[in-house]
């Protein structure tokens, strides 16, 4: 009877999981809980690939619970509300970034920034509180609380607006927590990937300057001539380096890798902010010297936003024709793209398509 109730809560769902540390990628069955009263399920037609997925499927972080299924960048078109939900109909365009629930009723919650709560429920690879392993984004639906899910607007594009409930939110949020969305204001951006990218456009829309810091100098024609960066610097060359000392308001640093900050914080003019968001490993902490901070210097770090900031920045970017760069690939070509983003070979985002590749 227990086994028959059981069913009778799940609907079955199909993606591809990782089944251990190899990290390598294939077909999976799996179920998900059936639509609740503020529930919607979402057919996904697009997932994005973050690095994050590549850590998660090769246990990189060392907390990875297998079979683990990736994923936190899901669109897709709602088929199913709970008899509850107001927020969406059947039929909506919606979308599902990192967070799935929280708490909802600590200082974080209430203030509407859930990412930082204290018992976070996340969108891949995670058990919640009651036990029920959360499956991500490579699959065929996915079900949410309503109050999780985020509206995507018509003209927003599908796959290049996928990454942008990850790495786009990364980026939005501590530029407007940290007043870095001023036009006039000079800001840098370290780092040129998924996250760097979507920084440029942000801070182009705000109407700022915007140099690329980079230590890859054949990124510099992508960066000023396809994303518009006003300037570029080889972070290696000490001579432009030195030319950009005490210039910039701000600088945001995609960078997971350890790097010394203080050539970074030389840059900032007095009361500028350096704010990490690159998740970088614990057993090599990054150095971070002091006298550079006598001139009233900022280093911060940033999660992505809550909820309510994820739907303003995704509104944001469909007013001003934001999305990322992708190279959209089928479903049985994940695993050759996860060796291809540890090697940093993308521009500059990864989005499977779902709804036309993923087959039983």
């Amino acid at each position: 009877m227990a086994r028959l109730q059981a069913e009778e809560e799940t609907q079955k769902a199909f993606g591809w999981a990782a089944i251990d540390s190899s990290g390598i990628l294939s077909p999976f069955h799996f179920t998900r809980r059936v639509n609740g009263d503020n529930d919607i399920t979402i057919k996904i037609l697009f997932c994005g690939i973050c690095h994050s997925d590549l850590h998660i499927a090769r246990n990189d972080f060392g907390i990875s619970t297998y079979p683990a299924v990736p994923g936190h960048e899901i669109v897709g078109v709602v088929t199913q509300v709970g008899k509850e939900v107001d927020k969406f109909k059947v039929g909506d365009r919606a979308g599902v970034g990192c967070l799935i629930g929280s708490c909802g009723k600590c200082e974080n919650c209430q203030d509407d920034m859930e990412s930082y709560c204290s018992k976070p429920k996340y969108t891949n690879t995670i058990f919640d509180d009651g036990g029920a392993r959360t499956y991500g984004g490579y699959s065929d639906i996915y079900v949410v609380n309503e109050h999780f899910a985020i509206r995507i607007p018509d003209n927003l594009s599908l796959d290049g607006g996928a990454p942008l409930l990850c790495a786009g939110i990364t980026v939005f949020s501590p530029m407007k927590y940290f007043g870095l969305d001023r036009a006039g204001m000079h800001v840098g951006v370290v780092g040129l990937g998924g996250l760097g990218h979507l920084a440029v456009k942000f801070a182009k829309a705000f109407g700022m300057k915007v140099t690329v810091i980079s230590t890859s100098p054949s990124k510099q024609s992508e960066a000023t001539q396809q994303l518009g960066a006003d300037s570029f610097i080889f972070s290696h060359d000490s001579k432009q380096m030195e030319t950009a000392v005490g210039t910039m308001n701000g600088i945001i640093d995609t960078v997971s890798a350890v790097h010394p900050l203080k050539p970074l914080l030389d840059l900032l003019k007095t009361k500028g902010k350096l704010i990490m968001v690159g998740a970088q490993s614990l057993e090599k902490p990054l150095e971070v010297p002091a006298m550079p901070l006598l001139g009233r210097k900022l280093v911060s770090g940033s999660m992505a936003g809550g909820i309510k900031e994820t739907q303003e920045m995704i509104d944001f970017a469909a007013k001003h024709s934001i999305a990322a760069d992708v190279e959209v690939i089928p479903m049985d070509y994940v695993n050759k793209a996860m060796d291809r983003l540890a090697e940093g070979d993308v521009r500059y985002r990864f989005v499977i398509d779902i709804a036309n590749t993923l087959l039983t």
